[in-house]
């Protein structure tokens, strides 16, 4: 009897490899086309993978967490119409899934969206849908977001293995992917860390009156737009800053355009949507972008597209920002800058004390390519504007 055999696709942009994080079948299942197979992560994204055929699982080959090839077999199916081999076991039982996105909010409807499946075993349990929250597309069920309620209702089993003195938690998904980035970068490049102290007392006033002014009509502004647009301001006279670095080639790509990385703190962890061609865009713009492209991240409908190809990162902590930190650069960009926490000081100016709000902005340049000293004199551009914002607002 022959079988049909799920190969991993290509899922594109020179990706060899994805990371398996959830399964949604099991030998002996029966599978509609398009029902969901498996989510795969790779770099950029989280993919669901969907049967292109109808029939029933034979064998599932790889467990969660592990890597896999472009092209390797995933699934293999007794199409319908033909009696199915015996099941053949994975090479791993699958562990309780868990969630590789937040649950995008389901749509109004007279019904929740579920599978035939999902509502057969929600019938079988005497289990309300209306009580499942779905992780799929606008808030559909899935098979493991009913098994996992149903399994809370019973007896919540912990997600990590306990003992008496310490517990263990396998890093898998977007955790896996940011520590291996993390660790990418502080292993390969030298980072040269620099702080310097910017006045944004006027900044503030002109930011408080523009909002007041606009209300509802336009996006409200926070500080970050105002800090991008410094930083696209100054960037062309050091076109070294706007750049990655290539270092197994040896190559400096440096960037016209500025595509500014926001980093952005999600319920899965951290990640770095992208304003494209941030120089072409105004103040209000820019907000608005943000915005879009934060929530985007969080609720997990951003685009692959949305989440790579950034020139320059920022992060801050926002009002949990502390008075430096030392930003780990987000390979293989080779600067980050990293806003700190506004806060009013005493500062001296002209002989007198004066109560001013005070930012330290921190940042890390590759030091293989960015010199202190030039390091030191984008920062100083950069303040200069943002102390003095009729000259940052005037294009």
């Amino acid at each position: 009897m022959a079988n049909y055999v799920f190969k991993l696709p290509d899922i594109g942009e020179g990706i060899a490899e994805a990371e398996l994080v959830q399964w949604y079948v099991k030998p002996g299942d029966a599978v509609a086309e398009d029902q969901p197979l498996a989510d795969v992560m790779t770099d950029k994204a989280t993919v669901e993978l969907t049967s292109p055929v109808s029939g029933t699982v034979v064998a599932i080959h790889g467990e969660v967490g592990q890597l896999r090839q472009i092209g390797s077999a995933l699934v293999e199916f007794a199409l319908e119409g033909e009696a199915p081999a015996e099941p053949v076991e994975e090479t791993a039982p699958a562990p309780a899934p868990a969630e590789t996105s937040p649950p995008a909010p389901a749509p109004a409807a007279s019904r929740p969206k579920a599978s035939p499946l999902v509502r057969r075993l929600a019938k079988q349990a005497g289990v309300a849908l209306e009580d499942v929250k779905g992780s799929g597309p606008y808030g559909r069920i899935r098979r493991p977001d009913f098994e996992a309620h149903v399994a809370a209702l019973r007896q919540p089993q912990a997600a990590t293995v306990a003992t008496d003195e310490f517990t263990e938690v396998k890093l898998v998904g977007l955790r896996r992917k940011i520590a291996e980035k993390m660790e990418l970068s502080a292993r390969r490049i030298p980072h040269f860390a620099y702080v310097e102290e910017v006045d944004l007392t006027a900044l503030e006033a002109a930011r408080a009156e523009l909002n007041a002014r606009y209300g509802n009509a336009r996006p409200k502004l926070t500080l970050l737009p105002f800090f991008i647009q410094a930083l696209v301001r100054v960037l062309p006279e050091f076109p070294q800053i706007n750049a990655t670095y290539d270092d197994e080639a040896g190559i400096v790509r440096r960037y016209a355009p500025v595509h500014a990385g926001i980093a952005t703190q999600t319920d899965n962890g951290l990640i770095v949507p992208v304003v494209r061609n941030a120089e072409s865009l105004g103040l209000w713009d820019l907000a608005a972008e943000i915005a879009r492209l934060a929530a985007a991240a969080r609720d997990g409908t951003a685009r692959r597209e949305e989440l790579s190809g950034s020139t320059i990162t920022i992060t801050s902590l926002g009002t949990l920002g502390g008075i430096a930190t030392t930003p780990v650069i987000n390979h293989p960009e080779v600067a980050i800058i990293g806003p700190n926490r506004l806060v009013e000081r005493p500062v001296v100016r002209g002989g007198a004390i004066e109560i001013r709000k005070m930012m330290n902005v921190s940042s890390s340049f590759d030091h293989r390519v960015v010199d202190g000293y030039d390091a030191a004199r984008f920062i100083g551009e950069v303040k200069a504007l943002l102390e003095a914002p009729t000259l940052l607002l005037a294009r």
